[in-house]
């Protein structure tokens, strides 16, 4: 090339320019193109490291709010537990009582069988002195018609010899004075 005032206008020297620009960047581009792969490689692992790093401590938010409910419910399934062991014994406590007041009823109810008992043995006993008082009375009456029984066949034998002896001597007394 010669030493001539260069023309910044003119083609050839804008051909010239494209092509050595052309070349500089392609030889740059060569060499760093291996960079740039390097570069895009180290900046999707960095990307991944800090995605990695965002879900762990998202997993470590999911988790520690997963404990908590955890202990939530462990403490209402406590308060639940200690609440139905307080129902049941105050179940318990009413059932004792249920019991004491049957236990109660049963003494009533053998006090007033026993009372009963009593009461139906002193009726047998009164039924059982008149079922003798009567039968007593009824022995006395059956002696006393035997006793008019056996009165009345004596006076009935006693007016039948007086009757044939009053016939007989009237019998005779006709007989004889005639």
């Amino acid at each position: 090339m010669s030493s001539s005032p260069i023309d910044l206008q003119s083609a050839e020297f804008r051909q010239l320019l494209r092509k050595t620009v052309r070349e500089t960047v392609e030889e740059f581009i060569r060499e760093n193109e291996l960079r740039a792969r390097e570069l895009s490689l180290m900046e999707r692992v960095i990307r991944l490291e800090e995605s990695l790093k965002a879900l762990r401590a998202i997993e470590l938010a999911h988790f520690e709010a997963i404990e908590k409910r955890f202990e939530a419910m462990e403490k209402r399934f406590e308060a639940l537990q200690r609440e139905t062991n307080a129902r049941f014994e105050a179940m318990d406590q009413r059932f004792e009582a249920m019991e004491k007041r049957f236990e109660a009823m049963d003494k009533r109810f053998e006090a007033l069988q026993r009372e009963m008992d009593a009461r139906f043995e002193a009726m047998d006993q009164r039924f059982e002195a008149l079922q003798r008082e009567s039968d007593a009375r009824f022995q006395a009456v059956d002696q006393r018609f035997d006793a008019m029984d056996k009165r009345l066949s004596l006076l009935q034998w006693t007016m039948g010899v007086g009757f044939t002896l009053t016939n007989l001597i009237i019998l005779l007394s006709t007989l004889f004075l005639r």
